[in-house]
């Protein structure tokens, strides 16, 4: 939904975001000058060139100007809840591995409880990286969403485990999560499972962010038909500009034959280093190509979010403080807002 102040989103289509992608066209080493560390950066044209990037940068900022180029949109205080639920879905999707899923699954989680909303987050991922990533160990679990999924007689409520974060419950998952794919195969409605094995819970929860696995295949078709949104974790490098057009034609094809209510809640871009030429075209790039759609929230690269894995808890806990901490608060409105 969007506010008052918020542009329309405009409809995103597989064909005209291909046409746009393919033609990118990458700078050449010249114009690159300064991404990576030489002998000249110490010299006094290197600092000089440094120091006018970061006077440029800071009057982008205080002209209200974010990393995709555009003002940043007036986003709402989230309103308090008077009751929680039904659920929004949402599926964390993109085939491309590396991108940001599970690290932005776990903190938007934990950004949007902070707002007051109830989350279960959903290792929709045999690897079970989200389980991981919340100090879960996959591997000593007994009962996982595999179980859920494949007996009947067990129930979602025996599986979900609360997590550190209060406000967040996890539906877990481990590498047993691979043979659902091939055993669902023969499965009658075998797209909809992860939507029946849902539907107990619904009114339980704000948000269901459901993790899902790089790849397109029959698990994440799941989680799209269950959805009532998908957020593509982007990472502002050439091959994953490149990847987007499929998952968009995987999407409309979800939308037009299982789940005509599937929308694109908005692409975020992730692993951004404004330092880097490269990132900013392909940012430019994804403005052009899906406008509105794209988040104002930007997703830095810091060393701050392998950290979090080690220590098994969103970077809204493990450095409250941090940039990237209010990154994901940033985020958690437009999402709320949208």
């Amino acid at each position: 939904m969007s506010t008052p102040n918020e542009p329309a989103k405009p409809s995103v289509s597989a064909g005209s975001a291909a046409a746009s992608l393919h033609q990118v066209t990458i700078a050449t080493p010249a114009e690159h000058d300064g991404d990576e560390p030489s002998e000249d950066t110490i010299s006094s044209r290197g600092r000089k060139a440094k120091r006018a990037k970061e006077t440029k940068q800071q009057e982008r900022e205080r002209e209200g100007i974010g990393p995709t180029g555009r003002p940043y949109r007036e986003i709402p205080e989230p309103r308090p809840l008077e009751r929680h639920g039904p659920a929004l879905v949402m599926a964390m999707c993109n085939q491309k591995g590396g991108v940001g899923k599970t690290t932005s699954t776990i903190n938007l989680g934990a950004a949007l409880a902070e707002c007051g909303r109830r989350v279960l987050l959903v290792d929709f991922d045999p690897q079970g990286a989200l389980s991981v990533g919340l100090g879960i160990q996959p591997h000593e679990l007994d009962q996982t969403v595999y179980n859920v999924i494949m007996e009947r007689s067990v129930s979602i409520t025996d599986v979900i485990r609360k997590t550190r974060v209060d406000g967040v419950d996890l539906l877990p998952s481990n590498i047993d999560l691979s043979a659902a794919e091939v055993q669902l195969v023969a499965e009658v409605g075998r797209e909809h499972t992860l939507l029946r094995v849902l539907r107990p819970v619904m009114n339980d929860y704000d948000y269901v962010l459901v993790d899902c696995q790089p790849s397109l295949g029959l698990l994440t078709v799941n989680a799209l038909t269950a959805a009532d949104g998908v957020i593509i974790p982007l990472e502002c490098e050439f091959f994953s500009l490149r990847g987007v057009a499929l998952l968009i034609d995987t999407i409309e094809k979800v939308q037009e034959r299982l789940n005509p209510k599937l929308d694109i809640t908005g692409i975020l871009a992730t692993m951004y280093d404004p330092r880097t030429l490269h990132s900013k075209e392909v940012m430019a790039r994804v403005v052009e190509a899906f406008g509105d759609t794209v988040f104002d929230t930007v997703i830095n690269r810091t060393v701050r979010f392998p950290e979090t894995t080690v220590a098994g808890e969103p970077i809204t806990t493990w450095a409250p403080k941090s940039a990237g901490a209010a990154a994901y608060r940033a985020l958690a409105r437009e999402v709320i807002a949208r």
